[in-house]
């Protein structure tokens, strides 16, 4: 859908919007017609991935992309993009993510993801910006008695980062019932991966990686010895942890559908959805996709089970398929495919090699 035909040409501000999901999604958006802000704290990107998003979208297109570094933690970052700029929606991808981390540093995670969160939803109260596409988990959904992942489950995080994501959620509740002219839609994304066919964007985490194709990837091109699988004997048809792995441009899209439900149905009220393939795929049988993508052998090293991790999670996507008119169209091997030729590209993420 275009939307630049002038004066109906909407604005959307993109928090984390450097990050991975982030920068796939603006590239979409910029391609569907918007205008994009991005704001950013760098916490866990670099200006790199802009700057390849504009060569990706090519000069004219680069022309509705503003980027602001600053951090959701401080009001004036905020009264500063909003006072300037008049924005129809926001996406808010920004927030940290690694479990492990979270069960370590909580109070890093309560400050980073709610203190920032609330003051987003203050500023855009007082400039009257009551629509929102909010980056939630699959997490929320704890370790689920039953699988696939319906979005009227009972709700229950196992981690704090988890939790991080579930106080939100509950928090967008309570402001939408208070005020309802809000309309918001909570994305519970399942596990996302892969990469820009271009190969020009991608995952890029600083650090060791906490996710699994990251993990891989950066063993494929040598950086890391070895892939550390976290259990080993769940009752799993291979032992190995079931997901559901969804293709960052199948994500990206999802956004961009939302956002248009946003504008459409004035009676969306704050609603979650899904986002996931709907296939549940081992972490072996991930690695064993990616080898055969790569045609590099990943050495695995079996490790026990880590705490806070579920069994077998992955998504009943009935919901976004009927109302939103979303479906994944990628499979494992093209997510493979993708992050391969990220990574090969780029073995050393955006940086030059150290």
């Amino acid at each position: 859908m275009d939307c630049s035909s002038g004066k109906n040409q909407k604005t959307v501000l993109v928090t984390g919007g450097a990050g991975f999901i982030g920068t796939h999604t603006v590239v979409q958006l910029l391609k569907g017609g918007f205008k994009v802000s991005i704001i950013d704290n760098l916490d866990n990107s670099v200006p790199e991935a802009v700057d390849r998003v504009r060569e990706l979208v090519g000069d004219e297109l680069s022309k509705d992309l503003q980027f602001h570094l600053g951090d959701l933690r401080s009001r004036q970052d905020l009264e500063d993009l909003f006072s300037q700029r008049k924005f129809d929606a926001v996406i808010h991808f920004a927030g940290l993510k690694a479990v492990g981390e979270s069960v370590a540093n909580p109070r890093r995670y309560f400050d980073n993801n709610l203190t920032g969160t609330i003051n987003l939803y203050e500023v855009m109260a007082k400039y009257d910006c009551k629509k929102l596409v909010f980056s939630s988990s699959a997490t929320v959904y704890g370790q689920p008695e039953k699988v696939p992942c319906v979005e009227d489950f009972e709700l229950g995080a196992m981690n704090p980062y988890g939790r991080t994501k579930l106080f939100l959620e509950e928090i967008a509740r309570d402001i939408q019932k208070a005020e309802p002219e809000w309309r918001i839609i909570l994305l519970r994304y399942f596990n996302p991966v892969g990469a820009h066919e271009s190969g020009k964007i991608g995952e890029d985490p600083k650090g060791i990686p906490n996710n699994l194709m990251p993990y891989i990837q950066q063993v494929a091109v040598g950086r890391l010895p070895e892939l550390n699988v976290y259990g080993h004997d769940y009752p799993t048809r291979d032992g190995s942890a079931i997901r559901d792995y969804i293709h960052v441009m199948d994500l990206a899209d999802g956004h961009i559908a939302a956002l248009q439900k946003l504008f459409v149905a004035e009676d969306i009220g704050c609603t979650a959805y899904n986002l996931g393939t709907g296939c549940g795929t081992s972490v072996l049988e991930m690695v064993a996709a990616f080898e055969k993508a790569s045609g590099k052998k990943i050495p695995v090293k079996l490790c026990p089970r880590r705490p806070g991790d579920a069994t077998a999670v992955f998504a009943s996507t009935e919901k976004a398929e009927k109302e939103l008119g979303w479906k994944a169209k990628y499979g494992v091997e093209e997510m493979c495919r993708d992050q391969w030729n990220w990574a090969s590209n780029n073995p050393w993420g955006y940086q030059p090699k150290p």
